[in-house]
């Protein structure tokens, strides 16, 4: 038998770590001095020891290292937690080397042109949405101002209530050749008839959603445009569907143009 401090010794853990393993039912002495109140290990103990040290040191948690140790595990079901952990832990280190490379590209960018000092591009992971869409052709990016007014005097007909902020989709993927296909849309509260040319649907969720927010009057978007644009290439994504442009301060807010929001984002993937 051991006292506490030769176990830990020879162990190379500290009394500290014994006394809190025996606290929490993980590794209790084998037997307590009813006179001294002196802690005591066997032996046998120390493979116990062990097995917690080294299941502690690849990820598990004390918690889960006690329910390992009270069932009794087979050797084929521990080696399915630790291919199960091995897995979880690839999955933390591929994050990890994501956000490395994220971070790269902004070092780069210190160094690079101007215009993209302005934007920080992030990841989001959006939610479906019920709304109200109109699409259509139309001649160029800008001209879309007729959808918005069919789309909003059909809602204020229906009283129906609008969630900001609205947004526009492109279904051409910036490969127009004479007519861009744009999709005005207003998330709603309520039931909404269609008609012939405006829908009603839920708005798929995203994933993920390479994100960028511009300031200033919508000519100048194509700088935020390009700043996503190399972001998403230089961290190894490719678009997987329509950009979106949500307009968050516009018009209906502010007379400067300046003061403009908007908020760009590409559904990305590898």
């Amino acid at each position: 038998m051991f006292k506490i401090g030769d176990f830990a010794r020879l162990n190379k853990v500290t009394i500290k770590t014994l006394r809190h393993y025996d606290s929490i039912g993980l590794l209790q002495p084998e037997t307590i001095d009813p006179f001294t109140s002196y802690r005591y290990y066997s032996a046998n103990q120390m493979p116990v020891l062990n097995r917690i040290l080294s299941l502690k040191d690849v990820g598990f948690s004390l918690e889960e290292i006690g329910m390992i140790l009270k069932k009794n595990l087979e050797p084929d079901e521990i080696k399915t937690l630790l291919e199960l952990k091995y897995s979880e832990i690839d999955s933390r280190i591929k994050l990890e080397q994501a956000r490395l490379s994220r971070i790269e590209t902004l070092i780069k960018n210190f160094y690079g042109e101007a215009y993209i000092m302005k934007y920080d591009v992030v990841i989001k992971s959006i939610d479906s949405m019920k709304v109200a869409a109109l699409r259509d052709f139309i001649p160029g990016y800008s001209e879309q101002g007729h959808l918005w007014e069919e789309l909003g005097e059909h809602i204020n007909k229906h009283n129906v209530k609008i969630v900001p902020p609205c947004m526009a989709i492109y279904h051409d993927a910036g490969n127009k050749e004479e007519m861009v296909d744009a999709e005005v849309v207003e998330p709603i509260v309520g039931e909404l008839p269609e008609t012939g040319r405006i829908k009603v649907k839920d708005l798929e969720a995203v994933e993920q959603m390479a994100c960028v927010v511009h300031q200033g009057p919508f000519q100048t978007l194509d700088a935020a445009y390009a700043a996503v644009l190399k972001w998403i290439e230089e961290n190894g994504y490719k678009i997987t569907g329509p950009q979106r442009e949500l307009y968050l301060k516009g018009e209906w807010m502010t007379e400067d143009p300046n003061e403009y929001v908007t908020e760009l984002q590409f559904p990305i993937g590898r």
